[in-house]
Formats: C-alpha cells, structure tokens, sequence
C-alpha cells in the first residue's frame, strides 16, 4: 500500500456528491479514476469485472455529516468485508490515516511486505493489521508479480523506467501494472499515470 493522495480539485468535491444524497454509483466512478482503477488498499488493478465498493476508512462516520471525500476509498469487495464494521475499527484504535503525509516514512516496503519503520508506532501497527497489509498471501503474490515483471523487461530489452511507460501507455497492457508501491521501489522507476490521459 501506499500514501493515497487525494485532490483538492476532486469531482467528488466540484459536483457536491454526498453519500446520504444517494450518490454512491458517482462516488465510485469518480474514485476509479482518481485512483487509476487501483485498489486503496491492496493495490491490485480493478477491472470491469471486480466488484469494487467505496470503503469508508472510519466506519463510525458513515450516514453521518462528517463523512466525506477524505473518509472515501475505492476497494475491492472482499478487502472491505475482510476489514469488518465498527467493532473492528474500534479494536484497532489508533490508526495511522490512509492520506498521511508521512505514510510511506512510516510503513516501509521491502521484498514484498510491509513493515515498520519503528516498532513502537501503534498507529502504524494497528493500521498494517486493521487493513491485512501483512498477509502471507498477498506479500507472495506482490513477490511473484515483480519476478514477473522483471523476466517481461529482461525479454523486452528496455530499461526498468522504459518498459513500465510503454505499458501504461498501451491500453492492451494497461491492466498489467498494478502494485504500484512495489514497482516503484524495488525497479526503481516512476508510474506516471499521466501517460493514460489521452488513452
């Protein structure tokens, strides 16, 4: 996972969307694209088929005035069920905010997984576990899908920074780059999704 960046310019802020208003279907649509259809919390790619919900990162807030753009994620489905209701949110209190700034100070990538940077962050602590980032699974996965990657640019005779712009840049391969984190940190490279605005 990494730092979730959100806009000050959003949609979601400019059309007033409100989840109480019944704007949810919009919400989504919206977050999709913010995020380039990549989950907040797993950072796997969402396509058409992947039931996606709008996770509310605090529970407590939701059909309430206080929630709002900054509570909203786009998820895959199973991530927000794993994640539970109130009585899990409340369990894991406090929590290191998906927008920190000093997010990816705090949580450090390395080989796959996920870890402390101090020990002695609980909020740091509770949100790796709260959100599931240190789940075997998922850390194989994120270790095989970079092996992957690297035998696909070894093939391709491009370097690391190469190989990842012409991906994003054809719409064919676009699906194929997802766990962002670990492809910036352990390539070396920039995901300039920018490169997708005129696909």
């Amino acid at each position: 996972m990494r730092r979730i960046e959100k806009k000050i310019d959003s949609l979601i802020l400019q059309e007033g969307l409100s989840y109480q208003k019944g704007d949810g279907k919009r919400i989504a649509e919206v977050l999709k694209n913010e995020q380039n259809c990549i989950c907040a919390y797993t950072e796997e790619f969402l396509g058409r088929a992947d039931k996606a919900d709008v996770e509310h990162f605090d529970p407590t807030l939701k059909q309430t005035d206080s929630d709002g753009y900054q509570n909203w994620f786009l998820v895959k489905a199973q991530w927000n069920t794993e994640k539970g209701r109130t009585a899990r949110w409340l369990k894991h209190q406090p929590l290191l905010h998906p927008t920190s700034a000093d997010f990816e100070a705090r949580i450090l990538y390395e080989k796959g997984s996920y870890i402390l940077a101090d020990n002695s962050d609980i909020e740091a602590r509770n949100l790796r576990r709260y959100l599931k980032l240190d789940d075997e699974g998922m850390i194989q996965q994120r270790v095989d899908y970079i092996d992957r990657i690297r035998e696909d640019i070894a093939l391709s005779g491009l370097s690391n920074q190469a190989f990842i712009d012409w991906r994003l840049s054809k719409p064919l391969y676009r699906s194929t780059i997802y766990y962002i984190r670990a492809i910036e940190e352990e390539l070396n490279v920039k995901v300039n999704f920018d490169l997708l605005a005129n696909k």
